[in-house]
Parts: C-alpha cells; sequence; structure tokens
C-alpha cells in the first residue's frame, strides 16, 4: 500500500512538473519575442540588423515620433480607437439587454430567438464578405466608421449574448423578487440591481471583444478602402508592403510597438476580473 501511494505521488509530481515546464515554455515564447520587439524599437536600422540580440547603445526615442506621425501610426490609432470604442459600447448595451431578457423572462419564441442569435457564432464570416460589401455600399456606409462600428457590433452580439445569458442566470432571483416588491419596476430592477451585479461578467466580455476588434483585419480590409479611413491592422499590412521600399526600419519597429502597447495594457489592467468572471460563468453555468 506504501509503494502504491509512493509510486501515485511520484506520478502526480512528474506530471506536475511537465506541466510547469511546459507552461514556462510556452510563457518564454509568448514573452521574449514582445520584449525583443519593445527594446528593438529603441535602436537604429544600423543595430537591428547588425545587433539584433544586443540592446540598443542609446534610447532613440524619436524613432516613436516618426511612427507615430511619418508612417501615420497615430492616425490609425485615432481610427481604430474611433470604431472600437463606439462598437464596444454598442454591443455591452445590446447585449447585456438581450441577455437579461432571454436568462430572466419566460415568453414564446424564447428559445427560438437564444438558438438564432447562436446560428450567428456558426456563420462563417468569409461568406458574408461580398454581400456585406455590397449592403454597405447600398446603404453609403462603405468607407465610413459607422458602418464599420454596425459591423463590428453585429459580428460581436452572437457570442456576447450567450456569454452574458449564462451569466445572468447564475444571479439569484431573490434580488430580482425584493427589488419588485420594493416598488421598483423592472428597469430600475436591470440598470440598479442585476446590470451592477453582472459586473464580471460584463468586463469579461469588454475585454474579449476589445481584442478582437482592436486586432480584426478582414472585415476593415473589405469596408475601409481609403488609406485615411485604415484602422491599426490595414495600417500595419500597409506599412509592411512600403518596407520593401523604404527602409524606415526602426520606425517600424517603434510602430509596432504602439500598436501592442494597448492590448497588453487593458488586459494587465483588467485580468482579474477576466478570470472570475470565466471562472464565476464556468462553475455556476
Amino acid at each position: 500500500m506504501a509503494e502504491a501511494k509512493l509510486g501515485l505521488r511520484s506520478g502526480r509530481l512528474a506530471t506536475q512538473s511537465f506541466v510547469n515546464i511546459s507552461l514556462i515554455f510556452w510563457a518564454a515564447l509568448v514573452i521574449l519575442p514582445m520584449i525583443w520587439l519593445v527594446y528593438s524599437s529603441f535602436k537604429t536600422d544600423q543595430e537591428i540588423f547588425f545587433q539584433p540580440w544586443a540592446p540598443p547603445q542609446a534610447l532613440k526615442w524619436d524613432n516613436f515620433e516618426r511612427a507615430w506621425v511619418t508612417v501615420h501610426v497615430g492616425q490609425y490609432f485615432i481610427n481604430s480607437m474611433r470604431v472600437v470604442i463606439p462598437s464596444l459600447v454598442l454591443t455591452l448595451a445590446l447585449s447585456s439587454m438581450t441577455a437579461y431578457i432571454l436568462a430572466r423572462f419566460q415568453f414564446p419564441g424564447n428559445r427560438a430567438l437564444f438558438y438564432m442569435f447562436m446560428a450567428g457564432m456558426l456563420f462563417p464570416i468569409f461568406m458574408a464578405l461580398v454581400p456585406l460589401f455590397f449592403l454597405a455600399k447600398d446603404l453609403q456606409l462603405l468607407n465610413t466608421f459607422l458602418g464599420l462600428t454596425l459591423v463590428y457590433t453585429a459580428y460581436s452580439l452572437p457570442f456576447t449574448i450567450f456569454f452574458l445569458t449564462g451569466f445572468f442566470k447564475t444571479l439569484p432571483s431573490e434580488l430580482h423578487e425584493a427589488a419588485l416588491i420594493d416598488g421598483a419596476n423592472e428597469y430600475q430592477v436591470f440598470f440598479r440591481v442585476m446590470l451592477p451585479l453582472a459586473q464580471p461578467g460584463l468586463v469579461t466580455m469588454a475585454i474579449f471583444n476589445f481584442l478582437g476588434m482592436w486586432n480584426q483585419y478582414i472585415l476593415p480590409l473589405v469596408l475601409m478602402t481609403e488609406r485615411e479611413n485604415y484602422v491599426l491592422p490595414q495600417g500595419l499590412s500597409f506599412m509592411l508592403h512600403q518596407q520593401y521600399y523604404k527602409s524606415d526600419w526602426s520606425a517600424l519597429f517603434a510602430a509596432l510597438t504602439i500598436i501592442m502597447v494597448p492590448t497588453l495594457v487593458v488586459y494587465i489592467i483588467f485580468q482579474n476580473q477576466i478570470q472570475k468572471g470565466v471562472t464565476v460563468g464556468a462553475l455556476k453555468g
């Protein structure tokens, strides 16, 4: 019996060690290239090519200035913010109200409406690109931030509604009933009671949607054909193509750093809320 327990303990220790080593290796694969990218953005072109692994001899802050102005990263950054922020607000507002109704109220067609939203998660986006282009053109929404905002919102709604519906189901119904007894109407119950309780789920969906919208490439590639309207992923692609004819690689590395920073900052700040939201939904769902 003692030998069996010792063997079982050794097996668990070996498995845990293997998992830890694998995670450390994976973390190194993710983190080291980002560190190399950041300190390379402070180098000159000669240092990037001839001393790729050495730290910069002097911090070249003007690389970021050229990237922001000359390479037009500033314009692409502002364009992305003009699309992502309204899309995020609209997505969370519509999906939270829809998910609350689907989760807390029973009415004919409830399940059919829920599965209709779920069907949107299964529809390949590539099959919608051509009709989406002509629809935006007919509605005069092509090359407009409003058109891209509406498309981002529609693209993000199915999964957000799916997640928040399960999250609202985990909230205690006693609070809903107590608020109604105290004289609150359904609107007050939603905005003053249920919505604050759903904050972990909302924050989780806000981060996931922000990352997805910020890095979205295929939709703006189809709907934004004029360079002054490019968002960051499009601008990055354009910059990479331009490097075949130009040699300002230090500005390109600085531009890549500028593009990477917002997603890292958002995730670092809200990582605890993301883990809490996903864990609560998984445990109670």
